[in-house]
C-alpha cells in the first residue's frame, strides 16, 4: 500500500435531523488501492458515502481528500478536489444519448485525465451503443456509464454504492474488471457492495460496520482467513 492516502476521514459523525447514524467513523484510503465497506442493511454505509460527498453535513470528524480538508464544504468543492460517488440504482439521464451524456459530463480543464475517447478505449461497449438513449441500455451498460460519467471528473477516488445491484453474474465480473483495471492507473476506490465476491476481489482492506460504526477492519487475506468476522458482522448468507 502507498503512504500517501487519498482520502481520509476521521472520527466522522453525522445523520439525519435528530437521527445520529454515523458515531466517530475513521477510514483510510491509500493513493492507489481499493476498499470494500462491509455490513448489514441499515448499518450506516450508504450514509457515509453521502456525508463523505457532502450530501449529508457531517456534525464532526474530519473528510481529507489528497491532503485537503473538504469537511462540510459544497459538494461541487468536493468534486473538485478529487471525489466523485457513483450512487446505486444507476441514475442515468434517461433522455440523453450515450454520446450526450459523456459530453456534457466532460470536465473543462487543459489536460483533463480523461476524455469520451478514452472511455469509449476502456468501455467498448458504450462504443457501440453511443448513439442510443441511457434508458435503452442495459443494466450492466449503465453501470459502466455512470463509472464513465464519473470518471470524466478526472477524480483520484471513487466512491462506488452497490455497482453489482441488479447485474447478472457475468456483468458483475466485468464490473471487478473495471474496478480493477481503474486501479491498476491509479485511482483509489471505496466500494459498498453486498456482493462480498466483488468486494473481496476489487479492495486490499475491509472495513466492517455495524451501527454507524467501524466494528473490524484488516487486510482481505485477513478477512478471508477469519470466518467468524464475516458470520458476526455479515451473517450466514455472507459465507455460505
Amino acid at each position: 500500500m502507498s503512504d500517501q492516502r487519498s482520502l481520509e476521514v476521521s472520527d466522522l459523525h453525522s445523520g439525519y435531523g435528530d437521527a445520529r447514524v454515523l458515531h466517530g467513523v475513521d477510514l483510510a484510503v491509500p493513493a492507489g488501492t481499493g476498499v470494500a465497506v462491509l455490513g448489514r442493511n441499515g448499518m450506516g454505509k450508504t450514509t457515509l458515502l453521502q456525508t463523505i460527498m457532502g450530501l449529508v453535513r457531517p456534525e464532526s470528524g474530519r473528510v481529507v481528500v489528497d491532503g485537503q480538508d473538504v469537511t462540510g464544504l459544497p459538494i461541487h468543492r468536493i468534486a473538485r478536489a478529487g471525489l466523485r460517488l457513483i450512487p446505486q440504482g444507476r441514475r442515468v439521464f434517461s433522455s440523453l444519448t450515450v454520446e450526450e451524456t459523456l459530453q456534457i459530463s466532460t470536465r473543462k480543464t487543459a489536460s483533463p485525465t480523461w476524455t469520451p475517447e478514452r472511455v469509449y478505449d476502456t468501455f467498448g461497449s458504450l462504443a457501440t451503443r453511443r448513439s442510443n438513449r441511457s434508458d435503452q441500455l442495459s443494466g450492466g451498460e449503465q453501470e459502466m456509464l455512470v463509472i464513465a460519467r464519473a470518471l470524466l471528473g478526472s477524480p483520484t477516488c471513487l466512491l462506488l454504492d452497490e455497482p453489482s445491484d441488479g447485474l447478472a453474474p457475468k456483468v458483475v465480473e466485468q464490473v471487478s474488471e473495471i474496478i480493477l483495471a481503474l486501479r491498476s492507473e491509479g485511482l483509489s476506490v471505496v466500494l459498498v457492495e453486498q456482493n462480498l465476491q466483488l468486494a473481496v476481489a476489487a479492495s486490499e482492506h475491509i472495513y466492517c460496520m455495524s451501527r454507524g460504526q467501524i466494528v473490524w477492519q484488516g487486510t482481505t487475506h485477513e478477512f478471508r482467513s477469519s470466518r467468524d468476522v464475516a458470520l458476526e458482522h455479515l451473517g450466514a448468507g455472507a459465507v455460505d
